[in-house]
Order: C-alpha cells, then structure tokens, then sequence
C-alpha cells in the first residue's frame, strides 16, 4: 500500500536527505534557500554554531517577475557575503528543483563572486 503524499511533504523528505548529506563550516558556510509563492529568502548559515552569518530576501527588491527579483537577490546576497570574508560556501536548494528562480538566484550569486 502506497501512501500519497503532498508536494510540500516530498520537498521535506527530499530537503532531509540533502541536510542529511550538507551542512556547512565557518569556513565553508552553507547557502539555504527558500521559496514561497511570492519570494525567495536565503541564508548564510554555520551550521558548527547554529548562527545565521548573512540573510537577504526580494521582498523589497524591484523587478517585474519574480525570476528577475532572484537574480537581483543572488547578486545582493553575494555582495553581502563577499563584504563578510565568505567566498566558498555550500549550495542548499532546501528540496526544491534546480530551474527557475532557485537557478536564477543561484547563477546570480556564483557571477557575484561566490563559487559553490
């Protein structure tokens, strides 16, 4: 017997089975990025102390389409990360397929200067 399970449940055990295998330094902290139906919020995180070392959202971020507001977020992320001494860091995609804006937030950040 087969149990059904919701999109937002299959995200969650993909999302474990990454965390399961990711966690990140402070010396090689872990990019997490989230993605609701209206924004996307990334985090910068150590996961050796628990502490949020940098986080940006496109919340007040202009642009017409929500891709456009996570390539202005990536770039914005990755400056924020570079101005803290952060370079290299580890990807979570936080279980959500690798287009659209996860890849739009994602290639904004490595063309900012972060290499994952």
């Amino acid at each position: 017997m087969t149990i059904k399970l919701s999109k937002t449940e299959q995200r969650i055990r993909r999302h474990r089975r990454i965390r399961a295998k990711v966690s990140g330094t402070s010396l090689r902290p872990r990019l997490s990025v989230f993605k609701s139906n209206n924004y996307i919020i990334a985090q910068l995180i150590d996961d050796t102390k628990g502490v949020t070392l940098v986080a940006v959202s496109d919340k007040g971020l202009k642009g017409k389409t929500k891709t456009l507001r996570a390539k202005e977020a990536g770039s914005a992320f990755a400056k924020m990360s570079l101005a803290k001494g952060f370079t290299m860091v580890v990807f979570d995609r936080g279980g959500f397929i690798y287009t659209g804006r996860i890849r739009a937030f994602a290639e904004a950040a490595r063309a900012g200067g972060l290499s994952f």
